[in-house]
């Protein structure tokens, strides 16, 4: 008789999965609002759908993830920056519209689940939840040997939120005339990282202090995408606010377009602000072109407000109270 082969020795170790979601189960349960009637570990999550206050609630949803920037983090060996980007960049994707953030939903792929590494991510995403007023209340952990390296993962993520029916930012107030307001990114945010990897890593490791950077190549490149919603929340109560833009694959113009009424065009002053030293060192090395600088990168700025040209004071100051460092970096025409 042939030997026995179990789903443990194929790779797949149902036991220790079982352990993880129990060991995570507290630092889940920590991010959750009153409206989560679930705990962790069912075949669905339950949220109370009573939005007091709200009266035409709309429910805004994203999914996105962090694409190549894994590398950097495998190379690393650090995992809960991951987590945190991967939150706060589907936060933003609907914050930009006027939404708020309800709760997060998870997928996490590995070909053998490290329950060290594993909880190194979930502990990323709980402190971006809870930083965001956002409730963890599910996702799906798949061990599949053989479909990736070892010690290589995948994530994606899945937010829902709400929103005022007559609060929703779409684009249809936009004018000619209209200021572009940029609030600064922490670095290449979660797009751009294909291309940076085959230029900074054709001349560096990831471990080497960059002297115009002032820190190591990686941790440059592992810089959390920052969250926008507290800024997008103080500028939503000026009537003088038009959209939103979250700057991420595509670029400035490529994002902001988007936001915008289609016989509308933009024009944006590429000298109005300082171009960080990283996305500068990326263009030097590889010689890349302006344009192609422009259409992969946020470029230092990873969020544009659409505003009116008699209201951009009051929102500038507003911004600036709250410790942003906005800056008008063109207009709508």
């Amino acid at each position: 008789m042939e030997r026995a082969i179990t789903y443990k020795e194929a790779g797949v170790d149902v036991k220790r999965g079982d352990a993880f979601v129990v060991g995570i189960k507290d630092q889940v349960r920590s991010t959750f609002s009153k409206s989560v009637l679930t705990d962790i570990g069912g075949f669905g999550a339950f949220y109370d759908a009573s939005f007091k206050g709200l009266k035409a609630p709309v429910l805004v949803s994203s999914t996105d993830g962090v694409g190549t920037k894994l590398k950097i983090a495998f190379l690393m060996n650090k995992h809960d920056t991951i987590g945190q980007d991967i939150v706060n960049h589907c936060v933003n994707d609907i914050a930009v519209c006027g939404a708020k953030p309800l709760f997060f939903l998870d997928y996490l792929a590995l070909g053998k689940l490290e329950l060290g590494v594993a909880d190194s991510i979930i502990s990323g995403m709980v402190k971006a939840c809870k930083e965001n007023g956002c409730s963890l209340i599910g996702g799906e952990t798949a061990e599949m040997p053989g479909f990736y390296r070892e010690g290589e993962y995948d994530i994606a993520g899945t937010i829902v939120g709400v929103v005022e029916r007559n609060r929703i930012f779409d684009g249809k107030k936009v004018r000619p005339g209209d200021l572009l307001i940029g609030l600064p990114s922490t670095g290449l945010h979660t797009n751009g990282y294909s291309l940076a990897r085959r230029i900074l890593f054709d001349r560096f490791e990831y471990d080497d202090f960059i002297d115009e950077l002032g820190m190591r190549l990686g941790e440059a490149l592992l810089a959390v995408h920052r969250s926008y919603l507290n800024a997008i929340r103080a500028m939503a109560a000026f009537p003088a606010v038009h959209a939103f833009a979250h700057i991420t694959g595509g670029g400035i113009i490529g994002n902001s377009v988007r936001v915008i009424p289609k016989k509308l065009s933009l024009k944006v002053d590429w000298a109005s602000w300082s171009v960080p030293p990283l996305f500068s060192l990326i263009q030097k090395l590889g010689n890349v072109p302006d344009e192609d600088m422009r259409r992969t990168f946020n470029l230092g700025i990873g969020l544009v407000a659409v505003v009116t040209n008699r209201g951009a004071k009051s929102v500038l100051e507003a911004l600036r109270k709250i410790g942003e460092f906005p800056v008008i970096i063109g207009s709508v025409v």
